[in-house]
């Protein structure tokens, strides 16, 4: 059944071809068994049966010219003097279906219009009944007035219906392509985040193991205890980066963060001092001050000046020379967090701070300034007027 009526939605003038040659035959049927049309009438009733059975046809492909074929068809009835018979039905559909699309308007207004003239010309030419008086015949014509009303109310709230509908499709249409443009942008905040958040774990943990495995292969054969002391850096090194790497994924496979003793938490200001402490041991020597008293922040101002430092000394170590020092200061402020890098060594390379910055793969003080944008602070980084490089941020502290 369902595959049935969707081969006549497919179909609509053949469904309508089916009801004109019904409409059809039975007018034709009608013509020929009325007594009351003469031969002269049975004949121009022809062309009048075949115009309205023809606009019955085709009413849903040419709407607005089988509106004008019918009109032009009831004028014709009125000159001839054919009285009304089955055909005439077919002015009821056309006007309905002229209501219930899309044409203009006006077109519909004049449907509209010539429908409501349409039964007091007709009872005006023929009248109703032989010693009907005037006064009948017009409560007749107003009474016959309904049924081309009732047509055309009918088909206008159809066509009301449907143009709500086509509002309603597309406001559902552009509300999917708003959300799938917000999920787009959603998955590459993600991926942005995870990026800056891996890239950050690599950049400082694999640059610790690197210098503590040169260091070691450096002493090897003269300190021995040296080497072991840096083999075990390397070692803690690399579990603590296998521990955070292990939180990211975690958080990749299931969109919250996992506790058990294999992850570890997720890096905050208190944990700069061990930050400190770790490059430290991997050979950069690095004062670290703090100023103001110091308070819990937002998780997310934390874990942004936790990476800055740390992308900050990765830096250091990576571009600075052998024998830089570097320096870090916190500083609480009423209404936010300041945080200064520096160092003495060599500088930079001119393309890592202009243009938003960039390290050896490209992502460093991009990152920096990404995060810090994200928590609506400011960030300057560049070159030291003595020599060196610093970095200067400024975490701000959201009310409400």
């Amino acid at each position: 059944m369902q595959r049935l009526y969707d081969f006549l939605r497919r179909h609509p003038t053949g469904v309508d071809s089916f009801w004109a040659v019904l409409l059809f035959g039975v007018s034709m049927m009608n013509v020929v068994g009325e007594p009351a049309l003469t031969t002269t009438l049975k004949l121009a009733a022809v062309p009048l049966v075949i115009a309205l059975s023809s606009a019955v046809a085709l009413r849903r492909k040419w709407t607005q010219q089988m509106f004008w074929l019918v009109l032009g068809a009831g004028l014709y009835q009125l000159a001839v003097d054919i009285p009304a018979g089955m055909w005439d039905l077919a002015m009821f559909v056309i006007l309905f279906t002229v209501a219930a699309s899309d044409v203009p308007r006006w077109v519909s207004r004049a449907a509209l219009g010539c429908g409501l003239a349409a039964a007091p010309l007709y009872f005006a030419r023929f009248g109703v009944d032989k010693g009907t008086t005037g006064f009948e015949t017009l409560a007749y014509s107003l009474f016959m007035i309904v049924p081309f009303a009732l047509a055309w109310v009918l088909g206008d709230s159809l066509r009301t219906r449907r143009a709500y509908y086509a509002q309603l499709v597309e406001r559902n249409q552009r509300l999917e392509k708003e959300r799938a443009a917000q999920a787009k942008v959603a998955v590459a905040a993600e991926r942005a985040r995870i990026a800056r958040e891996l890239h950050d774990v690599v950049a400082h943990n694999v640059s610790v193991m690197v210098v503590q495995a040169d260091g070691a292969a450096y002493v090897m054969d003269a300190a021995p205890e040296q080497a072991k002391e840096a083999l075990q850096t390397i070692s803690g090194t690399g579990r603590l980066a296998l521990a955070e790497m292990r939180r990211l994924l975690g958080v990749l496979r299931t969109g919250e963060p996992q506790e058990s003793e294999d992850y570890v938490p997720q890096p905050d200001v208190e944990q700069i001092d061990v930050l400190v402490e770790q490059v430290r041991a991997a050979g950069l020597a690095v004062d670290f001050e703090v100023e103001g008293a110091p308070r819990k922040l937002p998780s997310g101002v934390e874990l942004t000046a936790y990476r800055i430092v740390q992308e900050a000394l990765t830096n250091t170590r990576k571009h600075a020379g052998p024998d830089a020092k570097a320096s870090v200061r916190l500083v609480y402020f009423d209404d936010g967090l300041g945080l200064l890098v520096e160092d003495d060594g060599r500088g930079a390379a001119h393309e890592l701070y202009e243009d938003g910055g960039a390290d050896g793969a490209g992502h460093g003080l991009i990152g920096m300034r990404e995060r810090i944008g994200m928590v609506g602070g400011t960030l300057d980084a560049g070159p030291r007027p003595g020599g060196g490089f610093r970095i200067s941020a400024l975490l701000p502290l959201k009310k409400g």
